[in-house]
């Protein structure tokens, strides 16, 4: 009987996005004593918010076709080294131009974290796995934010704001360790049994024949041609934008209108970002064990995100409750389904995807599309905090975007993601003589 070993990658790509978004969830932490240090306005800290998916933006495309060429190893390897030495940085910055530069950097070098982690998946989880395999990787995304909530609230209290970036840098480096002593492809690793890697070989192997058009790979050009790369991208933004929106904002929200204390808000964001973390991988497995592969291809996926995503809009109800655990419970809510969705989009784009060598671009254009929106996020709610004095707007524009991307789950994902001149043509019979 095959083993589990394979977890381990899974595992791995779980702490590479916890990382990730402990590095960025830092400055929202730390938002109080940096805004009155430099003297930041709302809408100020809302750019600076934002300030990294800027370079994150405009990376992911050209790590799409890194990832697809020179693999995920060296790529990711690279990657980490460069934004965790830009989190360490941010923390002996000397001015606001310095502390914008330092997350440009971090922006940049974690652009490659999911196209890599999606080539990843395509070559390490077998078809059945794969919703689960997603769900783990993406789940570090609330992951980080629930650990580093309390732990960076914690630090802050000790060594300051300064020392607090200095110490979410510098555990990016512990990961690289790991990564580079125990990462390769499942045919190169010499801790699995014979057994689970020819299970993993076989199984990926033959979803790879059953799903390919052609050999070789795509273009960003052929890939942009499908209607269906063009509606996961757009669910993928309208999901992500709540998610920044609790990224960036959701400590402040609670402590401007809450009255909490940094511990106490670390605390309180913590929690519905744990909770999002074990719901998010239940309902991943839970998707594998609704479809079979035929029916995966199909695109069977799209049914649950679109549940997701309709449940992650209760977050409109926020302004309307009184009580923190009522809020605790909303956030909860909404954190879970974006979670789930965004994980089983990444899954139905490979479900979807018909040349494995097009994974990393397919995933990049995915997560631009995110970022599109997420970019927009921390901006778009600094203006609305600043106009109209409270976040009711906020999220209520949010409610309204996960509606949208909803109804383009439903309608705009159902053909395979497959260049239209290479689409097989159906047989013909040949002539008689």
């Amino acid at each position: 009987m095959a083993g589990k070993r394979r977890y381990w990658v899974y595992l791995l790509l779980f702490c590479l996005s916890a990382i990730n978004y402990v590095d960025r969830v830092a400055l929202s932490v730390a938002a109080q004593p940096i805004a009155k240090e430099f003297g930041l306005s709302p809408v100020a800290l809302g750019y600076l918010f934002s300030s990294f998916l800027w370079t994150y933006l405009i990376c992911l495309l050209p790590m799409g076709i890194i990832v697809d060429r020179w693999g995920t190893r060296v790529t990711n390897a690279v990657s980490i080294a460069v934004w965790s030495a830009a989190t360490m940085l941010t923390g002996v910055t000397g001015s606001f131009g310095t502390l914008v530069a330092t997350r440009l950097a971090m922006g940049a070098g974690e652009a490659s974290t999911y196209p890599a982690g999606g080539r990843v998946i395509r070559e390490w989880a077998p078809v059945s796995e794969r919703g689960f395999a997603t769900a783990i990787f993406n789940s570090g995304a609330y992951a980080g934010p629930a650990f580093g909530a309390l732990f960076l609230a914690w630090m802050i209290g000790i060594v300051g704001w300064r020392g607090s970036f200095i110490i979410a840098g510098s555990i990016g480096l512990v990961w690289l360790a790991a990564w580079l002593r125990w990462f390769r492809k499942p045919e190169q690793v010499d801790w699995l049994d014979a057994a689970e890697r020819q299970k993993i070989l076989t199984e990926r192997d033959a979803d790879e024949a059953a799903l390919a058009t052609t050999s070789g790979a795509s273009g960003f050009r052929e890939l942009l041609r499908t209607r269906t790369m063009w509606g996961l991208a757009l669910t993928q933004g309208c999901a992500v934008y709540t998610q920044y929106l609790f990224l960036t904002w959701l400590p402040n929200y609670l402590q401007t209108t809450r009255d909490l204390t940094i511990l106490k808000t670390g605390f309180y964001t913590a929690l519905p970002y744990g909770l999002a973390v074990l719901l998010g991988i239940a309902l991943g497995r839970v998707s594998d064990s609704l479809l079979n592969p035929t029916k995966a291809r199909e695109g069977g996926r799209r049914v649950m995100i679109v549940v997701m995503m309709l449940s992650s809009a209760v977050i409109i109800a926020a302004p309307f409750v009184e009580s923190i655990w009522a809020i605790v419970a909303l956030i909860t809510v909404s954190l879970t389904g974006i979670s789930t969705a965004v994980s089983l989009n990444i899954a139905l784009t490979n479900d979807l995807l018909r040349r494995p060598q097009d994974a990393g671009k397919a995933t990049s254009i995915l997560i631009v599309g995110g970022n599109i929106f997420g970019i927009l996020a921390p901006v778009v709610t600094g203006y609305v905090i600043a106009w109209s004095g409270s976040y009711n707007w906020a999220f209520g524009l949010a409610g309204i975007l996960l509606v949208i991307g909803a109804a383009s789950a439903l309608t705009l994902t159902h053909r395979p993601i497959a260049a239209p001149d290479v689409s097989p043509q159906p047989a013909t019979r040949p002539r008689a003589a």
